[in-house]
């Protein structure tokens, strides 16, 4: 065989090898997604973490799992040292009990803060859903002594109702009741 009749079987055989492959209708879904990168101006310790809740269903977020994700992003701001994005979270109701400076004076001079929010339990009130659960909290104090907060803490969120808002209708705290055990 000669050079030129080689190179027509070698693009034969590659022209054909692609053939009865399926064609991908939208290839753009395959690709992962762009992380956005922070700007010049934006620094390593002027960039605070967002733990906001991730979105989710519209059915989810209605349910246990949204108020899970809630409450979840409400742990992780504390154990983070985000006080006001957890004082975010809190319920006008709440905030009537909380003050941002009181809220934030609970976790003040802690140490190695972590937030345990194990499983709770779902509940439906007229056009109000609840979900209660038991929030630990564990760190040490400026002389390493051991600190643990413990209480109920509790999630509401208004249902879909005619004339309730979008904030409403968002899982935030509803009461926490940190005492400390030791």
């Amino acid at each position: 065989m000669t050079k030129l009749p080689r190179r027509i079987a070698l693009i034969a055989a590659l022209t054909l090898s692609g053939c009865g492959s399926p064609v991908e209708e939208n290839p753009d879904q395959a690709l992962p997604p762009v992380m956005a990168t922070p700007g010049p101006s934006a620094t390593a310790e002027s960039a605070s973490p967002d733990v906001s809740p991730a979105e989710l269903t519209p059915e989810a977020e209605r349910g246990e799992k949204g108020a899970r994700n809630a409450l979840i992003s409400f742990a992780r701001a504390i154990e983070l040292r985000e006080t006001d994005q957890a004082f975010g979270l809190l319920s006008p109701h709440a905030k009537e009990t909380w003050s941002g400076g009181k809220f934030a004076s609970l976790f003040e001079g802690l140490q190695d803060i972590t937030v345990a929010v194990p499983g709770g339990q779902m509940e439906g009130a007229a056009g109000t859903s609840y979900y209660t659960s038991q929030a630990t909290v564990t760190a040490s104090d400026a002389d390493g002594r051991p600190v643990r907060l413990e209480g109920p803490i509790v999630l509401s969120r208004v249902n879909d109702v005619p004339g309730s808002t979008a904030e409403q209708r968002r899982w935030s705290i509803r009461s926490i009741d940190l005492t400390q055990t030791h």
